[in-house]
């Protein structure tokens, strides 16, 4: 027995300061706990070294509960030790967070709370900061644009993130949520690349906007839709069609495996409006457009949305005409003829004349019919044979 009792005191070493133990609880009240770390030693945690378990660790922790605690001060004479659960966990998350950074590997964290520059995390009971530029979640915001109600809204929520740099010293921990999102979408993305298709439709959600387009996910990878891809329609600005957080079905335009690059349109999800004109225009029908250029041949007129016709200097009057100006200016609207219609060449003829000599004819026609009824039944018939677009000395009494 007694040379038991050597060999075991042989095999003990007392706690040094800074050490990580495990230790058992065998006491807890409102002051603190009671801990055996091993041997004949058992120390004091105060409660003021348990703020990470909260003010309820008393029924957070039973007698018997493993638990590991840092050694701030080794036993005194009395044989206890002064512990602290908060510097363990802190000690531990620094070896964590020195691992995660030498093995290049992601890690999780719980936003805090956020300031102008990022966003504060805690990760593995150590406080690191995520600069704005290193914010994943928020994706892609304008130049000018405060991100301080999307920070916010981050407030708690768990985030992946690598581990930049660590300075012990000076206590300070720079993450990336980036880099893990990176690292991840890369993976994500070679995946689409090899399964993703030109000519697909495909479903996605706009995740950032700029002045040359918009940015859709597709799951896993980001595709461009350029500004000139987003409407049929002439576009101003790319808000005036999408904004982000928008759930979009897109055309797969282009995919680039070499530069990892992805082509989508918005506008070739619905049919091109040329491809439907005959449906919709046909010659000698009566329009009405907006004039929205003048150039020395005619008068350029949108008919609707990127659908325009032209408007020859031969057909705007009755007269010689020196210049377009001298008829009709831009922003005009006015009643047109439609005279031909060329869709290969995405073309249409308008007149101005002809309706004003239609005009002019229906109400000559009209003159001559005599009796208030005959007058009716004459403008009735006039306009609309006007309106089918018949044409000829039947159609267009004079």
């Amino acid at each position: 027995m007694e040379k038991l009792l050597q060999e075991a005191e042989q095999g003990y070493h007392s706690p040094q300061r800074g050490q990580i133990v495990t230790g058992v609880v065998m006491r807890s009240d409102r002051d603190g706990i009671l801990v055996n770390i091993g041997g004949k030693t058992e120390g004091v945690v105060p409660a003021r070294e348990m703020f990470s378990l909260g003010a309820d660790f008393q029924n957070i922790l039973k007698n018997g509960d493993e638990i590991l605690v840092c050694v701030l001060r080794p036993e005194n004479e009395s044989g206890q030790a002064l512990l602290s659960v908060d510097k363990a966990r802190g000690e531990i998350g620094w070896r964590k967070l020195e691992e995660c950074l030498a093995k290049a590997t992601a890690i999780e964290g719980i936003v805090v709370t956020h300031n102008k520059g990022g966003l504060v995390v805690s990760v593995e009971g150590v406080q690191g900061f995520i600069p704005l530029s290193q914010v994943g979640s928020i994706g892609r915001t304008n130049p000018g644009q405060d991100p301080s109600a999307a920070l916010a809204a981050l407030a708690g929520k768990k985030l992946m993130v690598k581990v930049l740099e660590l300075d012990r010293k000076r206590n300070r921990a720079i993450l990336s949520e980036r880099a893990a999102l990176q690292e991840v979408r890369a993976a994500q993305k070679q995946k689409l690349l090899a399964e993703i298709k030109e000519g697909e439709l495909r479903h996605g959600k706009v995740t950032g906007t700029a002045q040359f387009g918009a940015f859709v996910d597709l799951g896993g990878a980001d595709g461009l839709i350029h500004i000139s891809e987003l409407s049929w329609e002439p576009v101003r600005s790319v808000e005036e069609v999408v904004k982000v957080g928008d759930d979009v079905e897109v055309y797969v335009s282009k995919v680039d495996t070499q530069n990892q690059r992805i082509g989508l349109s918005l506008k070739r999800v619905k049919p091109e409006p040329w491809t439907t004109i005959g449906d919709k225009y046909q010659v000698g029908q009566l329009v009405t457009g907006t004039v929205t250029k003048l150039a020395a041949f005619g008068a350029f007129v949108r008919l609707e949305g990127s659908i325009e016709g032209l408007v020859h200097i031969s057909e705007l009057a009755n007269k010689p005409v020196n210049h377009p100006r001298d008829i009709v200016k831009e922003g005009d609207t006015l009643t047109l003829k439609v005279v031909k219609i060329d869709t290969e060449r995405r073309r249409i003829g308008l007149s101005l004349k002809q309706v004003e000599e239609t005009q002019s004819e229906t109400f000559t026609y009209v003159q001559q019919a005599g009796t208030e009824n005959q007058m009716s039944n004459a403008l009735k018939a006039a306009m609309d044979k006007v309106a089918v677009g018949e044409t000829g000395p039947e159609a267009t009494p004079s």
